[in-house]
């Protein structure tokens, strides 16, 4: 009785807890924009196929050379943004993607658009979208006591997986009817709706270390990754995430193959094995907390990270007919719900290990690799998958998944305190 009662009062507390106005303006921008981003899945694709004609190879590239453009720009985004007040870095961000999208609707209407400007833009949107996400992350530790941070991250990732839900089938209908290119003008004003949204938080940031943005070179670029190399925690989880996304990742064009071709399952069906699965996100986003309260951080983060792990191996079983999809459907819901829980945990544990300072940096290079390692191993995949055929390449896929867990952080880590700033010696020092 007496655990089943504290469960419910953990679930009301998450429920519950307030965050404050400025918060709610950052979610509700978070939640638009993720919401645009999902309508206009596959957009461009669809438009590189159907308005473009082009064929398999630039389709491809357009996925892969695309974002891993993007994450090289992105590389001397994260030190500059370091040294600035984030907020206006998160506005003028979604300003650049709202410019950069509506630049293809443009180049349609007047019967312009080509396969460069696809590509260029694909480039500019995964660079801004890294330099928000990093500053975003640096932002919102500043916002909110750290005790605050584990029930931000539950209900960005809980939106995130709503929007996954709800966004892919309303963008099927509204391709349906109008085009792909209405998604773009959908997600454009997305990020033009979370820039007000943002700029309506108001309130006061502390101002950042000017001084230090003067006086950046070169070598500072590389100072995420020294940073994250450097800490014992957080090196084993930054190899963990870029190598479990990167596999997971690569596997999914070779599955839509699979069941797209060989196994001729319909469009319909293959969309639902997706699309049904993201409620487990959501459960686990909801659950997160609760569960972190009850066993602790690092048994939650190590477990879920296990068990994620498992699931993907079992597509390689994947066979026709409804059992095949139920199948799909299932590994999915359980791949899902462990990333629901692990997701918002894990961003909290990397937010508390690095310092304010390192923010930025930290969370620029880690988007820049997990982005850059997906691209690779993407591009290997779809070697192997021609060499060995799609069924045995999954195979592959989910068997190296189970090796990750490896890399996960073996013992717990104390909240990190904040070190004496750089520029000048401060006469209380923080260790």
């Amino acid at each position: 009785m007496g655990s089943g009662h504290r469960l419910g009062r953990l679930r009301g507390q998450l429920l519950g807890h307030r965050l404050g106005r400025r918060f709610g303006w950052l979610w509700g921008a978070y939640g638009t924009s993720a919401l645009g981003t999902w309508l206009a899945f596959g957009a461009f694709p669809l438009i590189a196929i159907q308005v473009l004609h082009a064929g398999p190879a630039e389709v491809a590239a357009l996925a892969s050379v695309g974002a891993a453009v993007g994450a090289v720009v992105a590389v001397p985004l994260g030190p500059w943004v370091e040294f600035r007040r984030k907020r206006p870095v998160l506005i003028a961000m979604d300003l650049v993607r709202f410019a950069a999208l509506l630049t293809i609707p443009a180049a349609f209407a007047l019967g312009v658009l080509t396969f460069l400007q696809l590509l260029l833009v694909s480039v500019v949107v995964a660079a801004a979208d890294i330099t928000f996400r990093a500053a975003s992350g640096a932002y919102l530790k500043t916002l909110l006591p750290a005790e605050d941070l584990l029930v931000a991250n539950a209900r960005f990732e809980s939106t995130a997986w709503t929007t996954t839900i709800i966004g892919p089938p309303l963008g099927g209908a509204a391709i349906g009817l109008l085009g792909p290119v209405a998604t773009v003008v959908a997600d454009a004003v997305s990020c033009l709706l979370s820039a007000l949204g943002i700029r309506a938080m108001g309130g006061h940031e502390p101002p950042a270390g000017r001084r230090e943005a003067a006086r950046m070179r070169a070598g500072d670029l590389l100072d995420g990754w020294r940073y994250i190399l450097a800490d014992a925690t957080l090196r084993p989880l930054f190899f963990n995430t870029a190598l479990f996304n990167g596999l997971v990742m690569a596997a999914q064009p070779l599955l839509a193959v699979l069941m797209l071709g060989r196994l001729g399952f319909a469009p319909w069906q293959y969309g639902l094995a997706f699309a049904a699965p993201a409620i487990g996100g959501l459960l686990g986003s909801r659950l997160a907390r609760p569960l972190v309260t009850r066993f602790g951080q690092h048994q939650v983060l190590v477990g879920s990270g296990v068990l994620r792990a498992i699931w993907p191996v079992g597509l390689a079983f994947l066979g026709p007919g409804i059992g095949g999809l139920l199948l799909v459907v299932g590994v999915e819901l359980g791949l899902i719900f462990c990333c629901g829980v692990f997701n918002p945990v894990y961003a909290t544990y990397r937010l508390e290990r690095t310092a304010t300072d390192r923010v930025t940096r930290t969370l620029s290079a880690w988007a820049v690799t997990t982005k850059a390692s997906t691209a690779l191993l993407t591009a290997v995949w779809g070697v192997l998958g021609g060499l060995l055929g799609p069924r045995t390449a999954i195979g592959l896929a989910g068997v190296l998944l189970l090796a990750t867990p490896l890399l996960l952080p073996r013992r717990a880590a104390t909240r990190l305190s904040e070190p004496e700033p750089e520029p000048e010696p401060a006469p209380n020092r923080a260790t």
